[in-house]
């Protein structure tokens, strides 16, 4: 069983402030108030009644709401470095070369697998690459997956990376808006304009250049598999060390998730994390340790 407290931020209708405000779904709403598992201030009350500010609400979860969602074999042979952590959920900056989830059930060596062991218990709520390093988003409990989905599809969670790229740029912020589907040649690869293509946006902004690379801002406004790899590679700037959209020999993708800038379940309350780059970047912009890098994103005009 899982048992959510929180206190009412207002005065509201009990649907009102279990629908609009904490967002859960449906499904979940009806099936606490038919089982009598919503309560204010430890008494049941039907979902019409009006919850002063301040109350007390507790939601009871059998566990029966979740049998749809996905369970990962533990694996304790590595620890993640966990940079924000709460009740609900984590995030955590996962390591170059590491899949983010197992394709196969006895599979492990994952982000889930060693997040499975080192809390209890993992919920996939976003994924990065396998080569890309960085702030990764992961639920601590079952109730608050379909919250966080749908603050990400609402674009209230803000993922943001940085990346270097090949050349310069003839402009040094704007927007990638080509549709991304399947490249017609390889399924496991996109394309722009590709098969079953859907609308992609990604913002960038560019730090720093030196003689041949360019450090990269990109803000993800929709989350196409391989977006901005795509939309960098199709830009003619693909990042350094992309194995499927670029041509260099370079040992490491050098796209990291820069920040994560989280609206958190039930509170509503934002906290931004940041996941400090790996120290092979410095490779290509020597002086990037002693860059301020969330300062400096405000500073060229931070955009959410």
């Amino acid at each position: 069983m899982w048992i959510i407290q929180e206190k009412s931020p207002a005065d509201l209708e009990l649907k009102v402030l279990l629908k609009d405000q904490w967002r859960l779904p449906k499904r979940y709403i009806y099936g606490l108030s038919k089982q009598q598992n919503v309560l204010l201030d430890g008494h049941y009350h039907h979902l019409k009644t009006l919850v002063r500010k301040g109350t007390m609400v507790s939601l009871k979860f059998t566990g029966q709401e979740f049998r749809s969602l996905q369970y990962y074999l533990p694996d304790s042979s590595q620890r993640l470095e966990i940079l924000f952590e709460n009740r609900d959920l984590v995030v955590i900056n996962k390591p170059a070369g590491i899949k983010s989830h197992p394709n196969q059930a006895q599979e492990l060596g994952t982000v889930m697998n060693y997040l499975s062991a080192q809390l209890g218990q993992a919920y996939m709520v976003h994924r990065l690459d396998q080569e890309t390093s960085g702030a990764m988003l992961v639920a601590k409990n079952p109730v608050v997956v379909p919250v966080l989905n749908q603050l990400i599809a609402q674009g209230a969670i803000k993922r943001r990376y940085l990346a270097i790229v090949h050349g310069h740029f003839t402009q040094t912020q704007g927007f990638f808006d080509q549709p991304i589907g399947l490249n017609p040649q390889n399924p496991n690869l996109r394309a722009i304009n590709g098969l079953q293509a859907q609308s992609a946006r990604s913002y960038y902004r560019v730090l720093d250049q030196n003689t041949a690379y360019s450090l990269v801002y990109l803000t993800l406004e929709t989350g196409r598999t391989h977006q901005l790899r795509v939309h960098l590679q199709a830009s003619g700037h693909p990042i350094v060390g992309d194995p499927l959209y670029g041509q260099d020999q370079a040992k490491h993708l050098l796209l990291h998730g820069l920040q994560q800038k989280l609206v958190l379940p039930f509170s509503f309350t934002t906290e931004t994390i940041v996941a400090p780059p790996p120290a092979y970047f410095t490779t290509y912009f020597p002086n990037l340790n002693q860059l301020n890098l969330t300062e400096l994103l405000y500073q060229s005009g931070h955009k959410d």
